[in-house]
């Protein structure tokens, strides 16, 4: 992976193997961005990775973690008006939470470039939908480019800087997770100097879209979108190549995927690849498919170039057989590869070409086979060690509302305490609609970054309308699961400054919360569980809501400190002697740094895996687990 200081250099014509995001990163340098707001989300989180270690290099430069994506469009937003270049990053599901600002935004337009970057994750590998987000585009009338590799990624970002500017429109700019994980050698360009602070220039009747201001920016809108379409039919991002019978249309990834297997099966056909991927080239598109009897589209996800290029050829009276995900040649789940591509196109040409699907089939079989490892948390993870309390206080009968972040994967036995779920912030509002219409105990759990992101408009809601919930806030001192991110429970900013960072227990008590503790994960379970009782207690006997904050750093956080500063502290180990075989440290608890020796049939702890939490002396019954003496 490229280090921060190696995409800071200032080298025009070096050539680096960078992953799409750092190409991205790269190329927010190079098109003078001025200002950059993101919410992390895999699989965009490299972006603000890179971005927060190289901000303070950069003369004039801002970054920031903001605490939402609503927040970071809003941030950004304001500073492209006010006359910058500037940038917003989100994954696909953050974009929803974005969308106000987003439709609004497209009324009443930017005076500088913005780009909004949005990363969808075809498969769901870390995201709870298969959200396409080419969709805002066509609601917003906004336009939208389609990097298929990190080297457009780089050169595609800066086109659509200029393509902003010109329109007076913010670009959605949307990569999905194999072209944002996917490596290249990427050319650096020029970096030029950016502005220092300028003065706003207001314009009221243009950036407060009142009813009587919407109302003409909306033919406004609709006139810049009609300009950008004309434009989008010369662009050199949209072109056609190769030549054949076969017409094919695609963009993104799978216009990787399309080359490789018309390479592999030896068949000759005429390639449309789109980089703006809306407003598309409408009369490009007319003309490709009047030069083709089949034209098959090939895109991940959603028909939504198929039901563009259906609804043009209807309109405009051309014979041409659109094949794709209608008739089922593709599917409209999860992500695309080659071999999906060689399969669907030996259907449409009826596999007249010699394909020798055995050869293909065993050179993937050289790839060895890795052995299936479901998500856990991770050994020392303090969650399990608070899941752990709060199934033993409530004897797993109460509802357990989950969140986003790694503790949604205490879904899994034993300690299965998620239940419902839609999206960040869920878990606060679920609990209140839950605690209404059932008289079972209501446990909800969210994280730090997640409350901060989105779940104090539902202690709100849970305080003035008296639901009686217990809400335990998972602050493991981080955003864990994308990478480490600061937020405002941390005390660093995006910039790399410390500051006095928010304290959770302090913020509810600010929002009306009567009941709130602070606790330890760590210092004792039998505590631990003692704690959460009285808290459903109390929330059931006052009809109001109840807060835990358990604090304890993420594991692999304390880990590296301890790595870092040369800390050797004592191990953990079972008296195998004491053991009993119960497996109560395995069935109750199950930490992944331990197993059943199959020897003995005794439990062991693997040192080189164990985290030291030492939640796991707290659960043998037999007191067989022990710390070596210092």
């Amino acid at each position: 992976m490229a280090r921060p200081q190696e995409l800071l250099e200032d080298n025009p014509g070096k050539k680096m193997l960078l992953l799409a995001n750092e190409a991205i990163a790269r190329g927010v340098l190079e098109a003078g961005v001025r200002l950059v707001a993101l919410y992390p989300g895999t699989p965009s989180s490299e972006i603000g990775n890179n971005l927060t270690a190289m901000a303070p290099h950069i003369p004039n430069f801002y970054f920031e973690f903001s605490t939402n994506e609503k927040v970071a469009l809003e941030v950004a937003g304001a500073a492209a008006i006010a006359g910058v270049r500037s940038m917003m990053v989100c994954k696909g599901p953050g974009l929803n939470v974005a969308a106000d600002p987003f439709f609004s935004l497209a009324y009443v337009g930017v005076r500088a470039g913005m780009v909004i970057v949005v990363a969808d994750d075809p498969s769901m590998w870390s995201s709870q939908n298969e959200n396409d987000s080419r969709y805002y585009a066509l609601m917003g009338n906004m336009p939208m480019m389609e990097p298929s590799d990190p080297i457009e990624a780089k050169s595609m970002l800066l086109e659509a800087y200029k393509f902003s500017e010109m329109f007076e429109l913010p670009v959605l700019f949307r990569t999905t997770t194999r072209v944002n994980h996917t490596r290249a050698p990427v050319e650096f360009g020029q970096i030029p100097t950016l502005p220092q602070k300028v003065e706003f220039e207001k314009e009221p009747f243009r950036f407060v879209p009142i009813p009587s201001v919407a109302r003409t920016r909306h033919p406004w809108l609709l006139k810049q979108i009609k300009k950008a379409q004309e434009v989008s039919e010369t662009s050199s991002l949209n072109f056609i190549e190769g030549e054949g019978e076969l017409g094919i249309i695609t963009c993104g990834v799978s216009y990787n995927y399309v080359r490789e297997s018309l390479a592999e099966m030896n068949i000759q056909a005429e390639i449309f690849k789109l980089g703006i991927t809306h407003p598309i080239p409408e009369k490009k598109i007319i003309s490709f498919l009047r030069n083709h009897k089949q034209v098959v589209i090939v895109e991940e996800l959603e028909p939504f170039i198929e039901t563009h290029t259906r609804r043009l050829a209807q309109l405009h009276g051309v014979s041409v057989e659109i094949l794709g995900k209608e008739q089922g040649y593709f599917s409209r789940v999860g992500e695309y590869s080659p071999r999906i591509a060689m399969e669907a196109l030996c259907k449409v040409i009826n596999c007249n070409t010699t394909i020798n699907w055995q050869d293909i089939d065993e050179r993937a079989r050289k790839i060895p086979d890795i052995p299936p490892r479901p998500p856990l948390l991770c050994a020392g993870c303090p969650h399990r060690a608070t899941y752990y309390a709060i199934r033993a206080a409530t004897r797993g009968k109460a509802i357990y509302p989950s969140d986003i972040g790694c503790y949604t994967l205490s879904i899994a036995p034993p300690l299965e305490t998620a239940d419902i779920l839609f999206d960040m912030g869920s878990s606060i509002t679920t609990a209140c609609g839950l605690a209404e219409v059932t008289d079972q105990d209501v446990v909800a759990t969210i994280g730090d970054s997640t409350f901060f992101a989105s779940g104090l408009p539902g202690i709100v809601d849970a305080v003035y309308n008296q639901h009686r919930i217990c809400l335990v806030v998972l602050d493991n001192r981080t955003t864990a699961m994308t990478g480490h991110q600061p937020h405002p429970g941390t005390g660093v900013t995006g910039m790399q400054k410390h500051v006095k960072p928010l304290d959770i227990e302090e913020v509810c008590k600010g929002l009306g919360v009567k009941y709130v503790k602070t606790v330890y994960p760590f210092e004792s379970i039998a505590g631990l569980v003692a704690e959460v009782r009285e808290m459903v207690k109390w929330a059931r006997d006052n009809h109001s809501p109840a807060v835990l904050v358990s604090k304890e750093p993420c594991a692999l956080l304390t880990a590296a400190d301890r790595r870092r500063e040369g800390i050797e502290l004592p191990k953990y180990y079972v008296e195998s002697e004491m053991c009993n075989s119960c497996k109560r440290c395995l069935n109750r608890l199950s930490c992944p740094a331990m197993y059943m020796d199959p020897e003995t049939e005794k439990a062991v702890i693997d040192e080189t895996l164990c985290n030291l939490c030492g939640t796991c002396v707290a659960v043998c019954p037999q007191g067989a687990i022990k710390r070596e003496v210092e």
